[in-house]
């Protein structure tokens, strides 16, 4: 691909994206909101900044020679779809009819890569839960996430458009400064060891350096019919050893303590089955385990 598009490329899923794609050769435009100066830009892939809506008429001034989307602009925040889900579905849903509509009328010949999530399963029949499950989203989020996946495939069905899904389960990364890594540890810093829910509820966590590996991969395998992939380990890790974890690398002995109270839309056991990824070419290159170390080392530094 000589020329992608990533959108909501200041973001974190979005600038490890850019970053992957220009370390694979491609020229990297980024669109969307966030300051930075162009050497910043450049140190993260991307040879063109555009601060901007996404929009149909943004895009056609910035977008008309890609080879593809990578769309990651929207919402990444399922506590912002419960507390603004108007707001919510206008990132998620809204944006990517502006993409879709782009491609349709103005560039048929650009793929678009829509990275979904794998709350829109809801709570899954089988875990690790596989692309062919029904989607049964229990959230805000999830919910929109699937309206989005539904419109890319009726735009892909009706208009031949190219595209592919891949549903991000939980992403970690250090830079990221929201979700659970991140809570745990400012609240370590304050000596607050409280966090709600058991503690016994799992995820599947995956590294964004291995997401953005997933999303250029699925470039490639993007086609009329919008298949699905799930970015995933296939591996279930309780919410209560990853933030003891963290807490005994930021040099703590303390426990966290659970209130039992269960956030809305909550799934009890998250984990995506990775075998279609497999396929892919794809495979997960890190662990949870290290990247607690990587996170942990990155918050200190980032707070002295």
């Amino acid at each position: 691909m000589d020329t992608i598009v990533v959108t909501g490329a200041h973001g974190f899923i979005g600038r490890h994206t850019a970053l992957e794609a220009m370390t694979r050769g491609a020229r990297v435009i980024g669109i969307g909101h966030g300051d930075w100066s162009d050497d910043e830009a450049r140190r993260w892939g991307i040879a063109d900044w555009r601060r901007c809506d996404v929009t149909l008429e943004t895009l056609t001034q910035h977008a008309e020679s890609a080879n593809a989307i990578i769309h990651c602009a929207g919402s990444g925040s399922a506590g912002l779809a419960l507390s603004k889900p108007a707001q919510d579905f206008a990132r998620s849903v809204g944006t990517t009819v502006e993409v879709l509509e782009f491609i349709r009328t103005r560039s048929p010949q650009t793929a678009l890569v829509y990275p979904s999530s794998g709350a829109v399963y809801g709570p899954s029949p089988s875990i690790p839960t596989g692309e062919d499950t029904a989607l049964n989203p229990i959230s805000p989020y999830g919910v929109h996430k699937k309206v989005a996946e539904d419109m890319v495939r009726s735009y892909a069905r009706s208009f031949g458009i190219r595209a592919a899904l891949v549903r991000v389960f939980s992403v970690y990364g250090a830079g990221l400064r929201k979700q659970l890594w991140w809570d745990a540890c400012q609240k370590a810093m304050v000596d607050d060891f409280r966090f709600m829910g058991t503690g016994t509820e799992t995820r599947d966590w995956v590294a964004v350096e291995d997401v953005a590996a997933l999303m250029l991969i699925a470039g490639h395998r993007a086609a009329t019919d919008a298949p699905s992939v799930n970015c995933a380990t296939g591996l279930e890790t309780s919410v209560r050893d990853v933030v003891a974890a963290l807490l005994a690398e930021l040099g703590t002995d303390r426990e966290p303590c659970f209130s039992g109270e269960r956030r809305p839309g909550d799934p009890e056991r998250y984990a995506g089955d990775p075998s279609r990824a497999v396929t892919w070419g794809w495979r997960p290159k890190r662990t949870w385990r290290t990247g607690v170390f990587e996170y942990a080392r990155w918050f200190l530094a980032s707070a002295t």
